[in-house]
């Protein structure tokens, strides 16, 4: 006999990450007008297009760990 899976199997977990606020409002403005329902939505379909991307690996290479540093500071991380 087969066993039938009840909605909590099948529902996702969520995660939290934070955010500096300055990323929040230029995000919040850049969705304004698009139909994209929260910033959570937004992040998660760019993170989802960079993660499936062939050439997130090349992207990757690309940013050294000095441009990192810069958009830390830059960000108040650093």
């Amino acid at each position: 006999m087969k066993k039938e899976k009840n909605e909590e199997d099948n529902k996702v977990k969520y995660g939290t990450v934070s955010l500096p606020m300055p990323l929040v409002d230029l995000i919040k403005q850049k969705i304004k007008g698009t139909g994209i329902p929260s910033v959570s939505a937004y992040v998660t379909y760019v993170l989802r297009q960079i993660l499936s991307s062939t050439q997130s690996e090349e992207l990757l290479d690309r940013v050294t760990e000095e441009d990192i540093k810069k958009r830390l500071k830059a960000l108040g991380y650093v």
